[in-house]
């Protein structure tokens, strides 16, 4: 006899939305490398947002009888550009200066842990003894990374290695204010409101660096690989991410940051000529295995819905 509880639909799309995101950011994190030989940080990251800007011009007005925006929502599309987008573009870049993309790619495979740590303190989502867990493997995977002094991380400095573990705290804090920021807005004009922001907070250092910078100097594949980086993090991984976080919990969200050192590897591989040493894919492993781990549905878990036509807007 069939049971009489029907069983909630796999979110699908918002799977994939997640999945698309956080391989799209793990594909710039190693490309941007490259970048940096030409641009120096600031002036990057105002390239960055003031393209996308151009691109996404058409998302910023509010759609047609949407209730003006509140103090609260106003304060968290600011945090959410501060930490997710400003603080988490100035620390990455710099840090990768400093650091390999295996490395840095190890060290942001933490990320789920700390989504799922933020979570609990401000989502109120349970935290699990088996994400306890997940974060000690995590740790241990960034300190294999720390300690390894072969290969690609021989180029990695403690300040460099630091300066990502602190763009893995901005991403985290990123996700969860941006569960609350899906609640009232739609996603492209999430992305819009926020890059805003970053592109007002970087504009007086990006215009300094600006001045003095020999703009012909800088290759054509260089110019396009920039439109690629500023379509990418600000207008098509965002989209894709709130899309995505609006039918799945934040935590739950996090196990699709696996994706993204995958990614950041597999470009440091593929363009860098970076080669994974043993220690690194020990290092690897670790924080994978912390990842799913701490991301892991109980036993019994059904998935979560699907959210349902009209809510929302696209």
């Amino acid at each position: 006899m069939k049971s009489l509880h029907t069983t909630a639909r796999i979110p699908l799309a918002a799977y994939l939305s997640l999945a698309a995101s956080t391989s799209l950011v793990g594909s710039y994190v190693g490309l941007s490398k490259i970048l940096l030989l030409s641009f120096p940080v600031f002036l990057l990251a105002w390239l960055r947002f003031g393209f996308a800007a151009a691109m996404m011009a058409g998302w910023v007005k509010a759609p047609a009888g949407a209730p003006p925006l509140s103090p609260r929502t106003r304060g968290l599309l600011f945090l959410e550009s501060f930490i997710g987008n400003f603080l988490f573009s100035i620390c990455l870049l710099f840090g990768l200066q400093q650091c390999s993309a295996m490395a840095a790619g190890v060290i942001m495979a933490g990320i789920p842990a700390a989504v799922a740590l933020l979570s609990a303190l401000f989502l109120k989502e349970r935290l699990r003894p088996q994400v306890l867990a997940g974060l000690v493997l995590g740790v241990a995977g960034i300190a294999l990374v720390a300690l390894e002094r072969q290969g690609g991380a021989a180029r990695s400095t403690p300040l460099g290695l630091g300066l990502v573990l602190a763009a893995v705290v901005c991403e985290g804090c990123y996700v969860v204010i941006g569960k609350r920021l899906t609640q009232d807005l739609a996603p492209r004009r999430i992305s819009a409101l926020i890059n805003l922001w970053g592109l007002a907070l970087v504009t007086p250092l990006g215009l300094w660096q600006a001045l003095s910078f020999d703009f012909s100097a800088v290759p054509l594949p260089h110019w396009a690989l920039l439109l690629f980086y500023a379509a990418a993090a600000s207008m098509v991984t965002v989209v894709l991410w709130m899309r995505g976080l609006r039918a799945v919990p934040a935590s739950q969200a996090g196990v699709f940051m696996v994706f993204l050192p995958v990614a950041t590897a597999l470009v440091g591989w593929a363009f860098l000529q970076e080669q994974l040493q043993l220690t690194q894919g020990l290092a690897y492993g670790l924080a994978l295995s912390g990842v799913l781990l701490a991301t892991w549905p109980e036993r019994g878990e059904r998935p979560t819905a699907l959210v349902a036509p009209g809510q929302g807007n696209p």
